[in-house]
């Protein structure tokens, strides 16, 4: 009995269930913005806000309250006087400027005061020099935030909310422990400057960051990227690309999309030569290389009056330090490798010397023997104390 199978063109069935799939999201954070958008949040935030104060003591409720009101704010810690001088946090009140920053600076801090949440209306972030290493869980309540300037902590990830930050325009997360870059940050579409130097595991950057149209400056330097970004070819106002001391042996054959970069900024890599394209980008005004590997420059780059090119060469005394430190490395290298071949020699001859004499040994135990054994099972016993 036979049994018909319909079979159906998968590729249709996949394309209809991308179509579900993406207007299930669409639809999930249509309803999301309601929720942030009603008054429920809101409500739910000041509740909150007087559970958290009914726990607090009289002075810790009076320091919240100083925190509310916008002043200047003292140090939120026990403090002995010495660190009193190093660490600081502080609000700032800029009515000139209509704008409103805090600042946290000192090693003494781990993590960020449970009382920034509720301060949401602040619009820039100054936190450097602490030992934090992640980003509090309220970040996403700071949706006025335009200015997130957090360098030189010891931040290993940025979480996936910093996307709803949608009215960002500065990020620097320079010198921190970054090991990848969330893709969610494609989300913050007013992002204008990007800095990302420093963190040296970083190699890779998601491609959803192509979405950032307005982005003027993007620094990703002192990190291991052995090729530019895909999606750094794709933001079309980039104005400044900072691609030094990375590992960069060539650079692509189309970065003359780039129409409006003004500097590029990539010596301490491997280039030997750079792309002919450049000379087609008609807004470039500067261009710095490092000149000892550089073989073939473009004449329309390197000889342009309109063009600052640079080239930057080692030191020779430190080149001269740094290639005699080679030689030495690579000697003690010769020596060891030479002592480990002569052990793997010594051991093999003792290895020889013992299978000879158990071989002697053995024929001659033969002899004494009526009948010689058709095959035999060598086993090697070795005792290590």
């Amino acid at each position: 009995m036979g049994l018909d199978v319909p079979v159906y063109d998968l590729s249709v069935i996949r394309g209809l269930w991308e179509v579900r799939v993406k207007k299930h999201r669409q639809k999930q954070k249509k309803e999301q913005e309601r929720k942030e958008k009603s008054a429920l949040t809101r409500i739910d935030q000041e509740w909150q806000y007087r559970i958290y104060c009914k726990s607090l003591k009289s002075s810790e409720r009076n320091l919240l309250h100083h925190y509310l009101e916008r002043s200047t704010l003292p140090d939120i810690r026990p403090n002995t006087e010495s660190d009193q001088h190093q660490d600081q946090v502080s609000l700032e009140d800029q009515k000139d400027q209509n704008r409103l920053i805090f600042r946290l600076d000192g090693d003494g801090f781990t993590d960020f005061p449970r009382e920034l949440q509720w301060m949401s209306y602040l619009e820039e972030w100054h936190v450097r020099g602490t030992r934090i290493r992640q980003l509090p869980d309220f970040l996403p309540l700071f949706t006025q935030l335009t200015v997130l300037q957090i360098p030189k902590n010891c931040i290993s990830e940025l979480p996936p909310e910093i996307g709803k930050l949608t009215a960002l325009r500065e990020l620097n997360v320079s010198y921190n422990r970054l090991s990848k870059v969330p893709p969610e940050l494609g989300d913050c579409e007013n992002l204008e400057k990007l800095e990302l130097a420093g963190n040296h595991n970083l190699s890779e950057l998601p491609f959803e960051l192509s979405g950032l149209k307005r982005l003027l400056h993007l620094d990703i330097a002192e990190n291991r990227f052995i090729s530019i970004p895909i999606c750094a070819l794709r933001m079309f106002s980039l104005q400044l690309l900072d691609l030094s001391s990375n590992q960069l042996s060539d650079l692509p054959q189309d970065m003359d999309r780039l129409d409006q970069l003004v500097t590029l900024l990539v010596h301490k890599n491997h280039l030997t030569y750079l792309p002919h394209c450049l000379a087609n980008i008609p807004t470039l005004k500067m261009v710095v290389v490092s000149g000892d590997e550089l073989t073939c420059v473009p004449t329309r780059v390197c000889s342009n009056p309109d063009i600052k090119f640079i080239r930057l060469y080692e030191n020779p005394m430190i080149e001269e330090k740094r290639k005699k430190k080679k030689k030495k490395k690579e000697e003690e290298e010769k020596k060891k490798e030479e002592k480990r071949r002569r052990w793997r020699q010594q051991k093999e001859e003792k290895k020889d010397g013992r299978e000879k004499e158990f071989m002697e040994a053995y024929i001659s135990s033969l002899k004494d023997r009526d009948a010689v054994p058709y095959s035999t099972t060598k086993v090697s016993i070795s005792c290590q104390l």
